[in-house]
């Protein structure tokens, strides 16, 4: 998936804002900005980011230049391992310039592997830097944090570490509120390939698509996930 790509889809779906948020990396996220505003299009910036304890996690923030200081804080707690493209895939960057998606450059690091960092340390980090953090498909069986410490953690002092919690497109979500009590929830479609771009949602009454709007839609759920998908 192309940036310019995804940002048609997502238009073309009736989106009103849309986050990326590739795996361990922002290194996209000129690129997407440049698609975005050329469309219309309001769009976050983030990571898709494993811990150490082997769970995903989303930093999401308003600006490249915070997603690109997330990826490099996250770089350097990653192995320095070079990319296996027969194993893992191409790992392109796309370019920002032009009206083409075209690569300006390929990622060295396998970015399918986890970092070092903690879940305390990444969730202090991204709110260091102005970002929202939010626990990656509460529902499913591997890299989750309930997979992996068997429910949503909060600080020793009881404070929150994520801003929000996230059903996958196929959480049933009945069956996933206990888990995600004290918690926002939201449900995103992560998205691998063009078909699933939209395919589920949340919805809130907010102002703006910022990291402001949602934190406040966060603290006074305010959300409302899309009905999940009953089979792909």
């Amino acid at each position: 998936m192309s940036p310019g790509e995804i940002v048609a889809r997502a238009k073309a779906a009736g989106m009103g804002g849309i986050a990326i948020t590739d795996h361990n990396s922002a290194m996209n996220a000129p690129a997407m900005a440049a698609r975005a505003k050329r469309a219309g299009l309001a769009c976050l910036f983030g990571l898709e980011i494993q811990t150490a304890e082997e769970t995903h996690t989303l930093a999401l923030f308003d600006t490249v230049d915070q997603a690109l200081a997330m990826t490099d804080w996250v770089y350097a707690a990653m192995p320095k391992r070079v990319n296996d493209p027969d194993t893992f895939g191409d790992q392109p960057i796309l370019s920002a310039e032009g009206d083409e998606d075209e690569i300006a450059d390929l990622e060295w690091r396998i970015l399918a592997m986890g970092c070092r960092r903690t879940i305390p340390d990444t969730a202090a980090k991204t709110h260091e830097l102005g970002g929202l953090y939010i626990a990656a498909h509460i529902d499913r069986p591997n890299y989750s944090v309930v997979a992996a410490l068997g429910s949503v953690p909060f600080a020793p002092d009881g404070s929150p570490y994520f801003d929000a919690v996230e059903f996958s497109r196929t959480a049933e979500e009945a069956q996933w509120l206990a888990a995600a009590e004290g918690y926002a929830i939201t449900r995103s479609s992560d998205a691998h390939n063009l078909d699933d771009v939209a395919r589920v949602w949340t919805e809130a009454d907010i102002g703006n698509f910022t990291v402001a709007e949602l934190k406040r839609a966060f603290a006074f759920r305010l959300t409302r996930p899309s009905p999940r998908l009953t089979r792909f």
